[in-house]
């Protein structure tokens, strides 16, 4: 099913009760939908600025604008520029800049140390072009793998990488050959992006190829609670809680990732 709305500029403020919201981040901003089950409903762009990357958690979000990084109702920080956020082990903000510094929010923003090209952050994790980095007290611990594209920090840990997936047991265990852009994990899920589209984890070191009625590439995956939800680079929703695809176009460019929140 296929829809084509015009993007309601003003701020979203539908009652959240029951309602998971996926957030896009987008060249023109970020997209705020609220989703039930793989029904998309109201819509909009919740914040004006060419936006890199979104993370939550709860009832927070961080957001990697070309200016700054933002919390809370869109405040400023004051890092700068940002290409990667997310949060440490601990629920605290960290943030990557496009020269590879690497900070963490505690009231004021504390430098970690410096990756090469960040590309994600997630549960204190950084996926880098040198690998993925993990943060350790006041500082980042190299954890191996090379040309990182993404990383899936909480529960059990995936990196999607030039080479492959990997999942983090006793180190990195290979799970699949093949280059794969992103990847995410929630419980027994698991979902992942290569140059062919989706691929969904049947077991251990088990990928399958998912087909989809998307005809742009695919930049980003993830879970709510009750469906699998995917957006493509040129604003495509796409949600299947086990009847199918759905899809919803979101009125947005340059798409380059999506967070849920619950």
């Amino acid at each position: 099913m296929s829809h084509d709305l015009t993007i309601d500029e003003k701020r979203v403020y539908a009652d959240r009760t029951g309602a998971t919201e996926v957030l896009v981040a987008a060249e023109q901003g970020l997209v705020v939908a609220s989703l039930s089950a793989d029904l998309v409903g109201e819509f909009g762009l919740d914040h004006r600025a060419t936006v890199r990357d979104v993370a939550a958690t709860g009832d927070r979000r961080v957001v990697a604008t070309d200016e700054d990084v933002l919390v809370g109702s869109y405040d400023p920080t004051d890092f700068g520029p940002a290409v990667a956020v997310g949060f440490d082990g601990e629920g605290a903000p960290v943030a990557a800049a496009p020269d590879g510094r690497v900070a963490r929010l505690d009231g004021d923003w504390t430098r970690l140390g410096a990756v090469d090209d960040p590309r994600a952050v997630d549960a204190g994790m950084i996926a880098a072009a040198d690998g993925v980095h993990q943060v350790v007290d006041d500082g980042l611990r190299s954890v191996g793998l090379a040309d990182a594209r993404d990383v899936h920090g909480r529960g059990m840990p995936f990196a999607a990488t030039a080479a492959g997936l990997y999942r983090l047991g006793n180190g990195w265990m290979a799970e699949r050959d093949g280059a794969a852009t992103a990847v995410s994990a929630d419980g027994d899920r698991a979902v992942a992006v290569d140059d062919d589209g989706l691929l969904v984890r049947e077991g251990v070191a088990s990928w399958t190829g998912v087909e989809t009625p998307a005809t742009e590439r695919v930049v980003d995956v993830g879970f709510t609670e009750a469906a699998t939800v995917a957006v493509t680079a040129a604003g495509t929703l796409l949600t299947d809680a086990g009847d199918g695809w759905r899809t919803r176009a979101l009125g947005v460019t340059g798409v380059s990732r999506l967070a849920v929140q619950a």
